[in-house]
This record gives structure tokens, sequence and C-alpha cells, in this order.
């Protein structure tokens, strides 16, 4: 079964400084239809103009996660992370017990595109913790490519929950197949370009929850980046 969540339906919040598109729910858009989906909470699209950011905040339980598209973002933590996630990277941040955080883009000329993603953890009160990978060299073989794990299997990033986290991209037209177990809950995110799923045509930005199937097969277009949620059932 698959239900698709197109882009030009998610939430919508331009603050100036931060363009934002909301999958679901969140700050001031609300829409109980879209609170979430299985142990996914926030996937939210941002662009941070040049010479802004997210000052210091806090965050609790919760794990959060950060996948640049185009420019770069600095991260500086409680912590005393002080780093760059640039394309071909991914950042993992265990908010646990509580950290705080800040997050701006540096450019003079170039706007921060990025996802922010929250998953729930599987517990409550887990040590803050971070890390952050480059993971280009998973690409150089492969089209389809595991970024997070819970135990950080395949020298993927650890994360606090039963939850992968796959990049597919293609340079070429591609058929993707992914083997679902039992009793999982799939969300593919759609960064750039086009694929086929179940028989849905999925564009830039588009999401789509999928449950009880076995098999997940993409035909991806040239030039497509799509971020592909496998989850616990909740």
């Amino acid at each position: 079964m698959i239900q698709i969540r197109k882009s030009n339906e998610r939430g919508n919040a331009n603050h100036g400084w931060l363009h934002s598109r909301h999958t679901f729910s969140f700050a001031d858009y609300n829409d109980p239809d879209h609170m979430g989906f299985s142990v996914l909470r926030v996937i939210n699209e941002d662009q941070i103009e040049p010479g802004t950011g997210f000052g210091t905040h806090g965050h609790q339980d919760m794990e959060i996660v950060s996948y640049v598209i185009d420019g770069a973002l600095e991260h500086q933590d409680s912590m005393g992370n002080k780093t760059i996630i640039k394309p071909g990277e991914i950042q993992r941040m265990s908010a646990g017990t509580g950290v705080r955080h800040s997050e701006h883009n540096h450019s003079n000329e170039m706007k921060t595109h990025f996802l922010q993603i929250w998953i729930f953890p599987d517990k409550r009160g887990y040590a803050p913790s971070y890390g952050q990978m480059d993971f280009e060299s998973k690409l150089l073989n492969s089209n389809f490519a595991l970024l997070v794990s819970n135990r950080g299997r395949d020298e993927s990033i650890t994360i606090n929950q039963d939850a992968d986290i796959y990049l597919g991209r293609a340079t070429s037209t591609s058929k993707i197949t992914h083997t679902v177990q039992t009793g999982r809950s799939i969300w593919i995110q759609l960064i750039k370009g086009t694929l086929q799923v179940l028989g849905h045509m999925l564009n830039t930005g588009d999401g789509a929850a999928i449950t009880d199937e076995q098999v997940i097969s993409m035909d991806v277009q040239p030039g497509t980046e799509f971020l592909l949620f496998d989850m616990s059932a909740q």
C-alpha cells in the first residue's frame, strides 16, 4: 500500500531569512493528517539565506539528521562540536538528555539548501552525541547506499532507533530494488528528479509512505536523488 505526499501539499513557511517546506506538522503548521510516519517525526526542506541561520536553541530526546543538498551548513553545539556540513556528507545529532546548538549559512552569495530530519529515539535519556560522515565513496560502485542505521552496520552512521536511511542516486536510467522485512514501514523522500514506484510517479519534493510490501522496485530517471527510510512499524 502506498500513500503519496505531494510536494505542493506540504506546509509552507517563509520567514524572510528561512524558507521551509514541512512534510509533517511543525511549529505553526498543524495538519492532524500528517503528524509523522512510524518513528519519523519531521522532514523539513529548508533554504537559509546567505549570512543568516538558526540561533542557539535546545533539543531533547530526538535523533536529528541533516542532509545538505546545496551550499554549506555550519553546526556548533554545547558538546563542543563545530563543523561544516557540505553536499556529500550526512550529520546526526542525538539530543538525548539535552543539547543546545546553532546552524548558520556563512556564505555571502549562496543559499544553504538542506533536509532537516527528526526521528524519535527508541528510549529517552541517552547521553547527547554527534556523528558526521562523508558518503561519496559509498556511491562509487553503487546507486543505493546505507547512510544511517541503528548499529552503524556497513560503515554507516549510528542512530538510536531501529531505522535505516538509504540514499539512492542515479546517473542513468536505473531500476533500484529494496527488500522489506515483515512489519517494516518505508518512507521515500525525493530530493530531486523523478522516479516511479508501485505505479506512482514521484517528482522533486514528493514523499511516499509504503506499508505491507515485500519488495520496493523503483524506476529511477537520470539525475534523481532520494532518501529511503526503512523503519520499525509503530
